[in-house]
């Protein structure tokens, strides 16, 4: 005879319980966590105009990446990027990816070396000092 069966919630499915910390609930978290947040999609004039406002390096922003570098980084590495931006989501409501927030830093870096050369972070940090 047959048997009827009923499925918890979709938020049952992904809640964790009793066992919630073993390989399938870990590969489940690393999935959910490695989902970017979504970003807001600005129109392409509006990003012409702050390109001419501002001065120095601008990111690239949401658009389509045709090229493609791999960077190697260690855990704690990983973890600070993680946490800054959690981060900057919790407290300044910026809701970024890794990729975006790693684009932000090498424009500011490179804008920094731009403009200030000799005296810029990048040299410091490259010479140790």
């Amino acid at each position: 005879m047959p048997r009827r069966v009923s499925l918890p919630a979709a938020d049952d499915l992904f809640r964790p319980g009793p066992g919630g910390t073993g390989p399938q609930a870990q590969k489940a978290a690393r999935a959910v966590a490695s989902v970017p947040d979504p970003e807001p999609v600005v129109e392409a004039g509006a990003v012409a105009v702050e390109e001419q406002a501002a001065a120095g390096r601008k990111p690239s922003g949401r658009v389509r990446h045709d090229e493609k570098m791999t960077v190697y980084v260690t855990s704690d590495e990983l973890l600070d990027l993680e946490h800054a931006r959690l981060s900057l989501r919790r407290h300044q409501g910026l809701a970024v990816d890794r990729g975006r927030l790693v684009r932000e830093a090498i424009a500011l870096a490179l804008a920094d070396l731009e403009e200030r050369g000799e005296d810029s972070d990048l040299v410091q940090r490259l010479r140790g000092a």
